[in-house]
């Protein structure tokens, strides 16, 4: 994982300004393990409290206003490269700690000509992946193999054997083994995949012991990048799939063959649906991101958020909110968003008067709903689109109604508790003015551009990404051109001012290059991993085995089905990665819905949403560890605080279930679909109130019994229902409103 640097630079009025970065520019992934989660967020804390405290205190100290952050992080990477002799220090903190505890952070210590030499190495990885994805011809099994032969040299010179045994430029002997051994069996299938593909099923000794060898050489790397949770899965399928192959007639030695020739070198194992939709498409979005984010856009988007809710009460919750759900649009990553756009709005929600675990939650929350976010929404989107045979933009648009309900019901518990607490919001003198905003909002055209050319299918999905990498090129230069022009010193020439600019843009297409390729590699070793499972699967027949248990212990009940459908969702979830997440989703529980009669593309969604609510739901909620460890707050009532908030995200999917209008499937007219979004509205509503126990004044608990119901009959599709809901949900309010206009009145007197 990419670690949090607090960089603090001075501008040039000598005020302190805060910018919160990713080391290397490298975008946080969510794809750590169960047993490190609460170690990094112990530890994180240690890291994030003495920088944040530095970074309160000078602030205070020197009266900055939140605008000052904002704009110093928007003038990106041009100034950032200027300081960077003043924050390497305090960088280094932060990465020595982070790096003992945190899995992802835990990468090899490269320095002199060998990093040199192994940056080079991943900004041609990127490079390669775009060239390939645009012009190879070969054969899937070709390029697949190739592309993850080329993931296993990346991740065994990234990642050590365990947390803290690192030395500069030392890699021990048996990594380098493992490595080439790893590489060699890919390599060996990819320029050999024809004749092996004529062998069939009838492989020799080596081709299954290469296989063999390539399958537990990617596992190995998983455990160090990933994390535990998701090798167990895949070790107890893989067992289980040789001792089911054993269990059908067959000698030991043709079980493990069939598996291995099932698993390594066909299209429905490690290079199957996942690792292809990595390749074809993951890929692109995430160096995509990597150039998008040096272009200044998160301080760009946190700062609209402050314009637009910054000065109403509780405001810098409410900024949470929106920022998370736009920076969501760019990364699609949890923990990702909860620690860039955290890093700045926890601090504030904090000094507004928020407790630290409510504080963390909203991010927490927040930040999760990036990943159902359209455009990008996480590298699972694209999974979706391939197992549900629909256009990506199709998927992009399904999701746009539930996304904005559930940030809807995460603003509206925020604002509940805002009033509860009394909050007030951000003075607006110390909020962005408008021409900040629209002097900077040219920031937006690479995301403008890469929605307006997946939408109108001018060009295909990869060619659409790379038009849009070079279009955040030219937006990043046009941004670096601006900071160096305004900052130039006197006397300094036209001529210098355009060639610093374009080293200073040169260097960081590099440094995007090589982000990119360091964010690939814990993503695709988890499709990969997805991949195996899936495999699995379909080998053994285990999803019509799941099928047949839950659709009898249902009885018949929708509803008994889709309750049992989502524990399974959220237990299988815990400390798995969103890609493979969804693949086993995919592979297991979509279609115990599909058989339950639920529509196919709502059964996806159903279980993609409970997938990923994992992120937030305790004991496993990595995103709101993540949140703690900046709010220096508990993580496990973090977590209880993330999924209250989260409510939306346990609602929504039974919704759409339910009414597959609310994500545009079936026959309807406008209005069906604006009938749910008010009755869900006003159901969220109800429950959000019931749950912050204060609506105008403190609710009794018979009131808070009656809001539930009647929320949770909103969200039953039916005039009956949705008639006795806003009944019941108006008539409290109407009571609560009297009580609490008498309540201020005593109060008064």
């Amino acid at each position: 994982m990419s670690l949090l640097k607090k960089k603090y630079g001075t501008t040039d009025t000598g005020d302190y300004a805060l910018v919160a970065e990713t080391a290397d520019g490298v975008s946080v992934s969510d794809s750590i393990g169960v047993a490190d989660a609460a170690d990094a967020a112990e530890t994180a804390t240690e890291a994030i409290e003495a920088a944040d405290a530095a970074a309160v205190r000078s602030a205070e100290a020197e009266g900055v206003a939140f605008k000052d952050m904002l704009e110093e992080g928007s003038r990106g990477m041009g100034h950032s490269a200027k300081k960077a002799a003043e924050q390497d220090d305090a960088g280094a903190d932060v990465d020595d700690i982070m790096r003992k505890y945190d899995r992802e952070s835990n990468t090899r210590i490269w320095e002199g000509k060998p990093k040199i030499v192994i940056s080079i190495l991943m900004a041609l990885f990127s490079a390669y992946c775009i060239g390939m994805t645009l012009f190879s011809t070969a054969l899937p099994q070709t390029k697949l193999s190739l592309f993850v032969g080329l993931i296993v040299v990346i991740g065994y010179l990234m990642y050590p054997v365990r947390k803290g045994h690192v030395k500069p430029n030392h890699i021990p002997w048996y990594d380098i083994i493992l490595m080439l051994a790893g590489a060699v069996c890919f390599f060996y299938f990819a320029f050999n995949a024809v004749d092996i593909i004529h062998y069939g099923q009838r492989l020799r000794m080596e081709n299954i012991v290469m296989g063999v060898i390539g399958i537990l050489v990617v596992m190995e790397l998983c455990r160090r990048c990933v994390g535990i949770p998701i090798i167990v899965v895949v070790a107890v399928l893989i067992a289980y799939a040789v001792w089911w192959e054993f269990d059908h007639n067959m000698t030991p030695f043709l079980a493990l063959r069939q598996i291995v020739f099932t698993l390594f070198y066909t299209t429905d194992g490690l290079i199957g649906t996942p690792i292809n939709v990595c390749y074809t498409y993951i890929v692109l979005f995430i160096i995509f991101g990597a150039f998008l984010e040096r272009t200044g856009i998160a301080a760009f988007f946190i700062a609209a958020a402050n314009k637009i809710a910054g000065w109403s009460s509780g405001g810098a919750a409410k900024v949470a909110v929106i920022s998370s759900a736009l920076c969501g649009m760019v990364s699609g990553s949890s923990v990702g968003n909860t620690v860039t756009t955290g890093s700045v709005t926890i601090p504030m929600m904090k000094k507004t008067g928020y407790k630290p675990e409510f504080a963390a939650a909203v991010e927490a929350a927040s930040s999760t709903g990036g990943q159902i976010m359209p455009p990008i929404m996480g590298a699972a989107a694209f999974l979706m689109a391939e197992y549900m045979g629909i256009p990506y933009i199709e998927v992009a648009a399904k999701a746009i109604i539930p996304a904005l309900l559930y940030f809807a019901g995460i603003f509206i518990t925020v604002h509940l508790e805002a009033k509860k607490l009394g909050l007030k919001g951000i003075p607006r003198e110390q909020l962005p003015k408008g021409s900040y905003l629209l002097k900077n909002c040219y920031l937006i055209i690479p995301l403008v551009l890469l929605v307006w050319l997946v939408a109108s299918g001018a060009r295909t999905m990869a060619v659409s990404a790379a038009i849009s990498i070079a279009g955040a090129f030219v937006i990043g230069y046009i941004n670096f051109l601006f900071t160096e022009w305004k900052d130039r010193e006197e006397g300094e020439s036209v001529g210098s001012v355009f060639l610093s600019v374009t080293k200073l843009a040169l260097v960081t297409a590099y440094e995007a290059l090589q982000a990119g390729a360091k964010s690939c590699v814990a993503v695709a070793v988890a499709c990969a991993m997805a991949g195996m499972i899936a495999g699995c699967i379909t080998v053994t027949g285990l999803a019509s085995t799941l099928v047949n248990v839950i659709v009898g212990a249902a009885g018949g009940a929708m509803i008994v089905g889709l309750v049992l459908t989502m524990l399974t969702c959220i237990v299988l979830g815990m400390g798995v990665p969103t890609t493979a997440n969804y693949c086993i989703m995919a592979s297991t529980t979509a279609p115990i819905l599909i058989a339950m009669g639920i529509d196919p593309i709502a059964a996806h969604f159903f279980v993609f949403y409970f997938g990923i609510v994992a992120d937030i739901t305790p004991p496993v909620a990595l995103a709101a560890y993540a949140g703690s460890a900046i709010a220096r707050s508990n993580p496990f009532k973090t977590g209880l605080n993330a999924a209250k908030l989260a409510i939306a995200a346990f609602l929504v999917p039974y919704i759409l279930a339910f009414n597959p209008v609310m994500i545009l499937e079936g026959s309807f007219a406008w209005w069906d679909v604006a009938i749910v979004v008010v009755t869900a509205l006003a159901g969220l509503f109800g429950i959000s109130s019931a749950l912050n126990g204060t609506l105008f004044c403190k609710i009794n608990p018979v009131f808070r019994i009656l809001l539930v119901a009647g929320g949770l009959c909103m969200m039953v599709p039916g005039l009956l229902t949705d008639a006795i809901g806003i009944a019941v949900i108006a008539a409290i309010v109407v009571v609560q409103l009297v009580l609490g206009k008498r309540s201020n009145a005593a109060a008064a007197a």
